[in-house]
């Protein structure tokens, strides 16, 4: 019999563990499953909040829906009847104290034609005139791995991505789009880009891939997204989960591995997932041949801060579900989503939730962090009363610190990926990383990298 351990609970090593069961029912495999979470629940960066009235995501609030992995464990795990969509509206970037709306026909602010260029209120006559040199400038030099702030703003010029794009992707990807490769974020601009010899054009053509799920494109549960996790915890009876469980380390003895604890007895492992933050798995290993890639890797941190409210969600700005803060903006929050508004389960009596997020790029976050609860939610209230115009004292407060918890992508990331798989493989044959510090931010990347994961474990056990 063999033994297959994953250490962290989080939603890829619990992805992981559910396709190793599968795995193992459908090949009739003799192996014994083992999940180790240091915490006394499961589901990492998603957590779910409820009282009376609201439902509180104090991590990940969704899901993509078109991702190619989410809606085939949705299914295995017979959530479908507990989805919930995402409502359609405005999105907003709040520059220059007001709120300007990002254009309809945009992906990711980025123009999917002339005319959703020149309806901008963000960009003046002079930027739009010279994002049009997108229309007649060849790519002769941007690979995949080139830079997509350097990208886009080469063609589609400064104005335009500072004022328009960029604060969206820099929400989307929590990093500097300077320090962010096309690979690592959206890929298929540089092949739009050489087939059709402008991005703007490419988009254009390619409307319908983003249109066929653009309004209805996130989704969750109407009990909040720790619904996946809930359920993935009940269905895995072929595995023992053991929570509250700290992993000091990983020994190879001849062909297996000595897994140990500070709270536990020492478990026998022939394979080994290390679905744990970059960080934690460098000092769970503690060998002084990996710390070099190991220290490529980089966390950012961020503040999340929700308010609910004895007010109306209806006097929010019509049908808007959030906005993003410009580098001019004036607030300290980088972003504030219309919780209530965009997902209408949250609020049972359709009341005011927002979520404002203060991530450690900012001026202002070592300041932020210094500052007690109560004091952050007074910071809160200023950006609410300065950016919405609303007035009030909160009924709900849920303030979580993911303190350099964020994986922060950067030019090097897939070559220092490549280069640690490489040397864990000499090092520690049938241990394998896995996780968002790798291998993409989003659940549905997490999940897909479980699902692989799995795969690659079940056809080594057959080889």
């Amino acid at each position: 019999m063999k033994t297959v351990v994953v250490i962290g609970g989080g939603i890829t090593g619990l992805t992981t563990m559910h396709y190793l069961q599968k795995l193992k029912r459908e090949h009739n495999l003799d192996i014994q499953l083992k999940l180790i979470e240091k915490n006394e629940q499961l589901g990492g960066k998603i957590k779910t909040v409820r009282d009376d009235e609201f439902i509180i995501e104090a991590g990940a609030d969704s899901m993509v829906a078109r991702h190619e992995s989410v809606m085939p464990l949705v299914q295995d795990l017979q959530l479908e009847d507990q989805l919930v969509y995402n409502a359609t509206g405005i999105s907003y970037i709040y520059t220059n104290d007001e709120l300007h709306p990002i254009p309809a026909d945009t992906i990711f602010g980025i123009p999917t034609s002339v005319e959703s260029l020149y309806n901008s209120t963000l960009v003046s006559e002079e930027g739009k005139e010279a994002a049009l040199k997108d229309l007649e400038t060849k790519n002769e030099t941007f690979t995949k791995e080139s830079s997509i702030g350097s990208f886009l703003e080469y063609f589609l010029g400064k104005e335009l991505v500072e004022k328009q794009i960029a604060p969206v992707l820099s929400g989307v990807y929590s990093g500097n789009i300077y320090e962010l490769t096309l690979a690592s974020t959206l890929p298929y601009l540089l092949d739009y880009k050489n087939k059709f010899g402008s991005i703007i054009k490419g988009l254009e053509e390619n409307k319908k891939q983003f249109q066929g799920a653009s309004d209805k494109k996130f989704i969750s549960f109407d009990t909040g997204l720790t619904a996946i996790i809930d359920k993935l915890e009940e269905e895995l009876t072929d595995c023992t989960i053991l929570k509250g469980v700290t992993t000091t380390g990983v020994h190879k003895e001849n062909e297996s591995y000595q897994l140990t604890f500070s709270n536990h007895e020492p478990i026998e492992a022939d394979y080994v997932v290390l679905s744990t933050p970059h960080d934690v798995t460098q000092r769970i290993l503690n060998h002084n041949q990996l710390d070099e890639d190991f220290n490529e890797f980089k966390n950012s941190s961020l503040i999340s801060i929700y308010l609910g409210f004895d007010i109306p969600d209806k006097e929010l700005p019509a049908d808007g579900t959030g906005f993003i803060v410009s580098e001019n903006g004036n607030l300290n929050c980088n972003a504030c989503t219309w919780t209530s508004r965009k997902w209408e389960h949250t609020s049972a009596n359709h009341n005011l939730l927002v979520r404002l997020f203060y991530k450690s790029s900012s001026e202002v976050f070592s300041s932020l962090k210094q500052m007690t609860e109560d004091e952050l939610v007074e910071a809160a209230l200023a950006d609410i009363h300065k950016g919405l115009g609303l007035q009030g004292k909160p009924k709900t407060v849920q303030v979580t610190n993911w303190d350099d918890l964020m994986p922060n992508y950067h030019l090097n990331h897939s070559q220092a990926v490549q280069s640690l798989t490489e040397n864990m493989s000499a090092l520690y044959p049938n241990v394998i990383l896995a996780g968002c510090s790798y291998y993409g931010v989003g659940i549905g990347a997490c999940i897909k990298n479980g699902e692989d994961t799995a795969k690659e474990i079940v056809n080594r056990i057959m080889e």
